[in-house]
């Protein structure tokens, strides 16, 4: 089917109910689009804290388009990627769809209420209203693409192409396909199917034709098998991609055709061989990532999701999980081809709920229709090498027909795609938990530790005994925040895969030791690789006070979990730099200074937290005060000096969990760390205090877009000295100014805090530092972005759209 992007020339309005929405106000806009990250957040919002206290509430969106006199005999479909949520589409006034699942892909067909030669008006009714209906930030619209798809009356319907590799080898490769022949004519007919592999640059190096008999108003299925030699395998390294060119052909005429990028690539898994691809053993460095964008909210611009895997690659990651449901489809063609692999998740409740008006109040009768509209779009992509089925469902347990629940559907993505294995991301028994421990040695950093202990006689394992039934119909056991259960579930359970779905950041030196010590672990997904908006304070630091466990206090107005090895803006957090050397691709030090305001003070934070550090030297009216240097390192020992002079040298590396702390006096000039193993120096880096600042600093992430509506520019705002260097103490309010061929869409910083929009051209700076967003406008042309504040030295910077 010929699919054209349908996201231009739309307006919305505040307004469920049809019949008033047509007096109502309507503002044109663009999609994609998040109503929610353009409205202040509220202390009062429904939405809580769980959701960022974001604005959620009813839309309509509507369009005008023409209906050409040709579709009469065609099928004409929209396909919407994401609407949250309770989405009802309108054809002129018809109900053509409703959908009430906010993740998954849906199509609404068109056809039976079309005007030929006339204008048509679809129209969009979305209710979000009722709260709280998830544990983060959703955003609230039709915030992925949509498409507009028209096809003859034999067809290839969406999604009705499946591409496997069973054999996968350099010297040979066969590429398995399963093809869907929609026939929607009144009388039966036979049509040509043809089919051609496609290397990177468009030259055929495989083909296949089959014939296809199709009854009327009926679907065919088509197999065929293509084979050839010098194949280049899908890898991590070199993530090359083939095309399948699908055609139907009538009587000598392509009547239909469809291109599906694929990925030549093997996988297995196993318990004592763990995780393959290709052949080669690998740990998953994993991270999960929830679906929105940061500054953006939840509207998926495709440079905003390519950017997140951008950013998990740079920082060494080589896998991801969708968490808790399937993500735009942006996202894994971005893994496809810069090299990701990825879990791919659909639910985070089944029927028994976590909030009053969540999913659990469609599953039973959605469950396999989203579940299939999971597995069906994106079985094509090289990068999913599994499927999870749930996150922390309550039925893990084996209550509400639980076990029968969890083979029902892994049994259902089994039959949609037996190419991947199936997991379900299972915590620990909480109802249990606290009866089993000792309140008095329960602490923010220890819970899950100690609320869950190991027993030692096997026959007290209530965990093991009441999980057990529900993994074994999976293929991979999901463990979050379970790492001290591996070793002994690999006893028990000699057979069992184990990943290592969700785990602490703060526990990340022995969940990664133990991960990559045993052959049953595959892997380690932190929560989380990239912050996110909502479940707001997760990983807050509480200094002089209780921090609460797990936002059992009212943050407001903290707003972001802050539990991210990478901030919403894109900033590497300190985590972030110890997972660099505990993964081993930073052989530099690395230090983390606590501001001297907190030193000798208690700190408190849970274990998604981390400590409040930074790399800065910079912290003025505290000169010749006690603080703390953390120095991150692999190496066997460590030195700090401080201008020049030495405090000592101490052990680091594995001994030390790579770590060492110095307690010392900050002296403004510069602080250096030396790195030692065997008495040979293996790095160094540093940290000099700033002086005042005297401008701003603008660096984009590159400075050509492509002339079309919603290409993005990330610009970095910084605070600097007149050396260029970053003033961290700096909080100076920047306003922006753009010009030509695009606009401002985002503005905002890392801080948990602010309550400033993240729309609007005024933001103060954090850190030292602001992000600042471009949207192309979809002309070609110079784009223009100046940044000023009060008392400095304003910047600008010049991007081309092309």
């Amino acid at each position: 089917m010929d699919k054209q992007l349908f996201d231009a020339g739309w307006e919305f309005t505040d307004q469920l109910n049809p019949f008033f929405a047509q007096f109502s106000q309507w503002q044109p806009v663009t999609l994609p689009h998040d109503a929610s990250i353009a409205r202040p957040r509220s202390q009062q919002a429904p939405t809580g804290g769980a959701g960022g206290f974001a604005w959620s509430g009813v839309l309509t969106y509507r369009k005008k388009f023409q209906a050409p006199e040709n579709w009469k005999d065609q099928s004409v479909l929209l396909e919407f990627e994401g609407v949250y949520m309770n989405a009802k589409v309108l054809v002129n006034g018809n109900v053509a769809a409703f959908h009430p699942y906010g993740y998954t892909s849906f199509l609404a067909d068109l056809k039976p209420y079309l005007l030929y030669g006339a204008e048509n008006e679809v129209s969009v009714l979305v209710n979000n209203s009722a709260q709280p209906n998830s544990r983060w930030y959703t955003g609230t619209g039709i915030y992925r693409h949509v498409w507009l798809r028209v096809g003859g009356d034999r067809h290839i319907p969406p999604w009705g192409v499946f591409v496997t590799t069973p054999v996968a080898s350099p010297d040979s490769a066969t590429v398995a396909v399963a093809t869907e022949i929609a026939n929607d004519g009144s009388e039966a007919v036979r049509v040509m199917l043809r089919s051609t592999v496609l290397d990177a640059k468009g030259a055929p190096v495989a083909q296949a034709e089959t014939p296809v008999e199709l009854a009327a108003q009926a679907t065919a299925n088509a197999s065929q098998v293509l084979t050839f030699g010098q194949a280049r395998l899908w890898t991590l390294d070199d993530p090359y991609l083939y095309a399948l060119h699908s055609e139907v052909l009538a009587s000598g005429e392509v009547v239909d055709e469809e291109k599906t990028s694929f990925g030549i690539r093997s996988i297995a898994v196993d318990s004592k061989n763990g995780f393959r691809l290709n052949g080669a053993p690998m740990k998953l460095k994993g991270g999960c990532v929830h679906h929105d964008n940061g500054l953006l909210g939840a509207a998926s611009y495709d440079r905003a999701e390519e950017r997140k895997v951008e950013l998990m690659k740079a920082s060494g990651f080589n896998a991801l999980r969708t968490a808790h449901n399937p993500p735009a489809p942006a996202l894994l063609e971005a893994c496809d081809r810069l090299g990701m692999l990825v879990i791919d998740e659909t639910f985070d409740c089944w029927r028994m709920g976590k909030n009053p008006n969540d999913y659990h109040l469609y599953f039973e009768d959605w469950w396999q229709r989203d579940t299939a509209a999971m597995v069906r779009r994106d079985r094509n992509h090289p990068s999913i090498i599994l499927w999870s089925i749930g996150n922390e469902v309550p039925e893990r347990t084996g209550v509400s027909d639980g076990y029968a629940w969890c083979r029902k559907q892994a049994d259902y993505v089994r039959s949609l795609d037996p190419t991947r294995g199936v997991t379900s991301a299972l915590p620990a028994l909480f109802e249990a938990m606290f009866a089993e421990a000792d309140p008095a040695q329960v602490t923010l950093e220890n819970p899950f530790d100690l609320m869950n202990p190991i027993p030692t006689d096997p026959e007290k394992d209530r965990w093991g005994k009441v999980t057990a039934p529900f993994l074994a119909a999976l293929e991979v056991g999901g463990y979050n925040y379970l790492y001290n259960r591996y070793e002994f579930d690999s006893r028990q359970f000699p057979g069992r895969v184990i990943c290592g779905t969700e785990t602490f950041p703060h526990h990340a030196f022995a969940t990664w030791e133990a991960t990559r010590r045993l052959p049953s672990v595959i892997g380690d997904f932190v929560w989380t690789a990239i912050d996110y908006l909502g479940e707001s304070g997760i990983g807050k630091v509480s200094i002089d006070a209780p921090a609460g466990l797990f936002m059992m206090q009212d943050p407001w107005p903290y707003h972001l979990a802050n539990c991210g090895d990478i901030d919403i803006c894109g900033f590497k957090r300190p985590q972030s730099y110890y997972r660099d050397i505990l993964w081993g691709i930073r052989q530099a030090p690395y230090m983390a200074v606590l501001d001297p305001q907190h030193y000798g003070k208690k700190i408190s934070f849970s274990p998604w937290g981390w400590e409040p550090v930074s790399d800065r030297w910079d912290f003025p009216g505290w000169e010749d005060k006690p603080t703390r240097v953390d120095v991150y390192s692999d190496s066997a020992e460590v030195e700090l000096r401080i201008n020049g002079v030495s405090i000592g040298r101490k052990p680091a590396g594995a001994a030390c969990q790579n770590k060492a702390s110095f307690d010392v006096t900050f002296t403004p000039g510069m602080v250096e760390a030396v790195a030692y193993t065997g008495g040979i120096e293996t790095g160094r880096t540093h940290l000099k205090t700033p002086s005042a600042p005297v401008a701003l600093h603008l660096t984009p992430d590159r400075r050509a877009l492509q002339a079309r509506f919603g290409d993005l520019a990330y610009i970095t705002v910084e605070v600097i000295d007149q050396a260029g260097a970053v003033v961290q103490h700096a909080g100076p309010e920047v306003t922006f100014t753009v010009s030509g061929a695009g606009d401002l869409l985002a503005v905002g910083t890392a801080d948990p805090y602010s309550e400033e929009l993240y729309v609007g051209n005024q933001r103060k700076a954090f850190e030292g530092r602001l992000m600042a967003v471009v949207r192309a406008n979809g002309q070609p042309g110079e784009i223009r972005l100046s940044a000023a504040a009060d008392g400095l030295a304003g910047a600008e910077i010049r991007l081309a759209a092309r």
